[in-house]
């Protein structure tokens, strides 16, 4: 069964994963973005979408972010969401030029 636009486009890809952890890396070793812990291996922690799936955020290294399994589960699930998401905006943000939170949402007329 072939996967719908919207949903192939909020998942990322591998290239995107190995993109992103390259990026949240200190000396060649993927860390949590948010706490600084170090990965046991450069794609062994899943990638959090600063704008989530379920708001149509895309699955590109723009909205993507390494995050441990204890900061990830912070994000999706707890009050602290807002805090963390002042504190990943501005490190996309120093990252990428012209970064825009409406550049991240999938829009169907785009496809």
């Amino acid at each position: 069964m072939a996967l719908r636009k919207d949903t192939k486009a909020r998942d990322f890809t591998r290239g995107e994963k190995m993109a992103i952890a390259q990026r949240d890396s200190i000396d060649g070793w993927t860390c949590c973005v948010f706490c600084g812990a170090p990965a046991p291996a450069p794609l062994a922690w899943s990638n959090a979408h600063y704008i989530s799936r379920a708001q149509g955020g895309l699955g590109i290294a723009q909205n993507g972010l390494t995050l441990c399994p204890r900061c990830h589960n912070r994000y999706d699930q707890t009050t602290a969401r807002m805090e963390m998401r002042a504190y990943f905006r501005e490190y996309l943000m120093g990252i990428y030029s012209g970064w825009n939170e409406n550049d991240l949402i999938y829009r169907k007329e785009n496809t």
